[in-house]
């Protein structure tokens, strides 16, 4: 049990004021593993305080600081690698072998990426007579997901420290046990009191308020669409800076001249990494209407080998959702694919063989979708797969662009250059080309209602900066 009593506040662990606590649930086992207290307003109004103290002295740190603080923080997560993953592992039911690499060494490079950037970041240019100048925006509010916890939290902290912001994090109810991790790691290698700063709640009184609050400069929000347009309703009166990372429904496009062996094969892993529970995942297969039958054998056929199960195991490829709640949604809409009348080609209602406990559902893919059925439309969070086909390349595009969301997408051809050009006519954040791979160095983010505002790299820097203009008399 890992029970967790204290707020990091003001580089110290603190009572809450808030009253009971948040009980932490393995979706595999559907046992309590552990607890954190349920922060109050007061204790948000403590943690801004501290971060709006810290401001001036961080804010106006030293390059090579900031850049130590930062090495710094990826040899720790390195170092706690295993403990990191088997708590992830335990709190989100990520199969462990991808949580070593995805949920602590992804978060581990993204931090030394930000002290490498620093080394040749320009914070200064003329154009004519002024002098632009970019600084730190402030004082920052992080809401984060459970799906990737470590990341996410890392994905906002790491630039926010690189630009000389400091900051105030409400982990999600789900997996907040990795963030009180990471304050013990922020702590450990003597980040300044008051520049990070962790309080966990409900997002209904610590989010909302943290996103109100007239001493936050800028608000990072990661989650579903309902939740960030309520960020931005409570962000507004103030008129602070919203960055914000929502949901998604991708599409993976096969153009006519691509491997149907291969595109099956690859279509499998776009969309079930991390059992589904991801918001870039490619969940819409669009095919042509010849390669259908070959792509839908090729991906029955290892779907049958895709085990669902202990995420402790190696083997395991699948595993459970984050919670009932999570299983029950996604449960009800396989049944709906079913109910609108959508080929089940694999998969269905119920737990997947040989398995009574956790919060389980069986890897699933729909053939034969149309755009008007709801598992086309909206974003399922599950292990579920939906195929549709087309007659022309005008109507593949059309398919991939019809949804609110652009996250993300992908392209698979013989010709590099002709899926580089229907790339371009998609309407999203970012696509892969014949399985090109994620890059941390990348700006992550999306169109329409997969949010605004970009994660990593250089643009992920600049969100976190302000632009001044000083103009000098023209000689």
């Amino acid at each position: 049990m890992m029970r967790r009593d204290s707020l990091y506040i003001n580089g110290e662990w603190v009572e809450a004021n808030g009253d009971g606590v948040i009980e932490v649930v393995n979706p595999a086992t559907e046992e309590t593993i552990g607890s954190v207290p349920v922060g109050s307003q007061s204790d948000v109004d403590a943690a801004i305080t501290a971060a709006r103290d810290a401001f001036p002295a961080w804010s106006s740190s030293s390059i090579e600081e900031r850049m130590e603080v930062l090495n710094k923080l990826s040899a720790a997560i390195k170092e706690s690698t295993e403990e990191l993953a088997q708590t992830i592992t335990a709190e989100v039911g990520t199969p462990i072998g991808y949580s070593r690499m995805a949920m602590v060494g992804t978060p581990r490079v993204v931090a030394r990426s930000y002290a490498k950037m620093l080394e040749s970041f320009e914070w200064e240019e003329e154009v004519r007579n002024s002098l632009i100048i970019k600084e730190p925006i402030g004082v920052c509010a992080f809401i984060t997901p459970w799906n990737f916890p470590l990341h996410q939290i890392v994905g906002k902290v790491a630039p926010a420290l690189a630009a000389g912001c400091t900051m105030i994090l409400k982990p999600s109810k789900e997996a907040p046990l990795n963030a009180f991790m990471l304050a013990d790691l922020l702590d450990e290698i003597g980040l300044p009191s008051g520049v990070f700063n962790l309080v966990s709640g409900h997002g209904s009184e610590v989010g909302e308020y943290m996103s109100s609050h007239p001493d936050v400069d800028m608000v990072s929000f990661t989650g579903s669409t309902g939740a960030g347009v309520r960020v931005s309703q409570a962000a507004a009166p103030t008129v602070k800076r919203v960055t914000l990372e929502l949901g998604g429904k991708s599409a993976n496009v096969a153009l006519d001249d691509a491997d149907p062996q291969l595109v099956g094969k690859m279509a499998i892993g776009a969309c079930y990494q991390n059992s589904g529970q991801t918001c870039s995942a490619l969940t819409r297969l669009i095919i042509p209407k010849s390669m259908n039958d070959e792509v839908c054998e090729v991906i029955a056929s290892r779907i049958a080998r895709y085990t669902a199960g202990d995420p402790l195991d190696d083997s395991t490829r699948c595993g459970p959702m984050v919670s009932e709640r999570q299983q029950t949604s996604v449960t009800e809409y396989i049944q709906s694919g079913i109910d609108e009348g959508a080929k089940l080609v694999v998969g269905g209602i119920g737990m997947p063989d040989g398995l009574e406990t956790g919060f389980f559902v069986k890897p699933t893919v729909f053939a034969e979708v149309t755009p008007d059925m709801t598992i086309w439309q909206e974003e399922i969070f599950g292990p579920v797969l939906v195929i549709a086909t087309y007659e022309s390349e005008e109507e593949a595009l059309a398919l991939a662009n019809d949804s609110i969301y652009g996250l993300s997408g992908g392209v698979w051809s013989a010709d590099e250059e002709r899926a580089m050009a229907f790339a371009r006519g998609m309407r999203t954040g970012q696509v892969s080309i014949n399985g090109g791979p994620f890059n941390i160095s990348a700006p992550f983010g999306g169109y329409k209602m997969s949010g605004n505002g970009r994660e990593l790299g250089l643009h992920g820097l600049e969100e976190f900066l302000e632009i001044k203009s000083i103009q000098r008399p023209v000689e």
